[in-house]
This record gives structure tokens, C-alpha cells and sequence, in this order.
């Protein structure tokens, strides 16, 4: 898959078109799969959705691994879910275009995982939250481990519009799949330190004013406006041309001023 990359010799009217591609690219796919997640929800009703769950502990239940992501039991559900997918999933994928590709199969596996190994038995997993989680802890590790503006910016975003997800990595709440939570977000971080080099670091956008002063150090200096040379410069209090003042002699108290 040809991504694009940036190149520090482009001009910046190119990189700023490269730049509006990455992000609409990525903003069309999360809200793709935010429109199959409605499609397969308003479809929910006409089928029985418990074999595409994930049942914990189950042979059966594993194919709920791939599907159960798909799979939402409320409006309220699916809507906490596909607003945070099309955030998250536009971010990484227009910060790390190349990482997102092979994190997201990782995070899907790892949200799948977390429920089938450590749920309860005969309970049900399903939703996308255990995906959202991954992208949230995977977008904030590569800010840590990258540490370039780009990477530190996205990293601050997904914290501040979700950072509660730290929360939810346990039990707190009945009927929330913490187990899910949990996966995907040892996922995210998996993913980030695996694929953190997969990106090139973004180029850094440079000032004009920054030029106009490599312009001034680069030019010959302007005798007229140079100042003079410390030592010719006289110093205030010695001058030797001239005349110092006569030093009086104050009598004692009491006493006849000294001829």
C-alpha cells in the first residue's frame, strides 16, 4: 500500500496539499466503518447475534474475536463508540498513516482477546469499545516514545477528549466490558512501540521570521553600526587629561584648622 510520506524539500504549498489528502483519507475511512457499525446494528434485530459474540473460555465464541467489534446492544451504545472511532481513527491515521494500517488489526485482535480470556463464563462481549480504547492508548504512547511536535500534539488531543478511558481499564462499572477495554488498550501500547518507526517524523514548518534572521547573521557586518572595540572606549572615572580636585583636611572637633 503506497502512503504518502513527507518530504522535508517539498515547498509548502505541496506539503500542505499531501497534508489535506492524509487527513481526508483518514477521515473517510473512520467514517466508513462508523457507517458499517449502523449498518450492522439496524440489522441486529433481524438475526440472532449471541454466535458473533464473544463467549469467554468458549471454541465457539472466538469468532465473535473478528465480529463482535460490529456488534452494539443500544443506541446509546453504538453512539459513545462511532463519535470516538471517528476522532480517534482520523487522528492516528493522519499522524501515523503507516502505523494505523498494522496497529488496527492488532488492537482488534487484543480488544477480541482481553473478554475471551478473562470474562466471566457464560456472559456476552460485544461492541467497539475495546477497538476505541486501543487507538486512544496507542495514539498516547507514540506521543511519549516519539516526542516530535506532531506526535506530542496528537497524543494531548486524544488525552484530553478521552483520557477517562484510563479509568475503565477496570472493573468500575456493571455491564461494561472492562476485559475489552483492558486488551485493547495493551494492544495500543504493543502496537505503539512496535510500529513507533514506521512514520517519518514530520517536517518542522519553518518562519519567515526565522529566515530573515539566518539573512542578518549570514550578511557582512555595517562598520557604521558596529560599536567600538571595548578597550578604545575611555573609562569615565581615569581620565589622565584631567584635573583632579584639592582634597581638604577637616580639623578635630574642637581643634584649630592646621596651617
Amino acid at each position: 500500500m503506497d502512503l504518502p510520506h513527507h518530504d522535508p524539500g517539498l515547498d509548502p504549498e505541496t506539503q500542505s496539499r499531501i497534508d489535506r489528502g492524509r487527513i481526508f483519507r483518514a477521515l473517510n475511512t473512520s467514517l466508513a466503518l462508523v457507517l458499517l457499525l449502523i449498518v450492522v446494528f439496524s440489522a441486529q434485530g433481524s438475526f440472532d447475534w449471541r454466535p458473533f459474540a464473544i463467549a469467554p473460555l468458549d471454541p465457539h465464541g472466538l469468532l465473535g474475536i473478528l465480529t463482535a467489534p460490529l456488534l452494539h446492544g443500544s443506541v446509546e451504545h453504538i453512539a459513545a463508540n462511532a463519535s470516538a472511532l471517528l476522532i480517534l481513527g482520523t487522528l492516528a491515521g493522519s499522524v501515523y498513516p503507516r502505523a494505523t494500517v498494522y496497529a488496527v488489526p492488532l488492537v482488534w485482535l487484543g480488544a477480541g482477546l482481553g473478554p475471551w480470556l478473562m470474562g466471566n463464563a457464560g456472559t456476552y462481549h460485544l461492541g467497539a469499545s475495546g477497538l476505541t480504547h486501543g487507538l486512544m492508548f496507542m495514539i498516547f504512547m507514540l506521543g511519549l516514545v516519539r516526542r516530535d511536535r506532531a506526535a506530542i500534539a496528537a497524543g494531548m488531543i486524544a488525552f484530553l477528549f478521552y483520557g477517562g478511558m484510563v479509568l475503565t481499564v477496570l472493573p468500575r462499572e456493571p455491564g461494561v466490558s472492562w476485559q475489552a477495554h483492558m486488551g485493547g488498550a495493551v494492544a495500543g501500547f504493543i502496537a505503539a512501540v512496535l510500529f513507533r518507526k514506521l512514520d517519518p517524523v514530520l517536517p518542522r514548518k519553518r518562519y519567515s521570521w526565522e529566515d530573515e534572521e539566518d539573512a542578518t547573521l549570514a550578511a557582512p557586518p555595517d562598520e557604521e553600526l558596529e560599536p567600538p572595540n571595548p578597550r578604545e572606549v575611555p573609562v569615565l572615572w581615569n581620565r589622565p587629561d584631567e584635573q583632579h580636585g584639592v582634597v581638604l583636611r577637616f580639623p578635630p572637633r574642637g581643634g584649630k584648622p592646621e596651617s
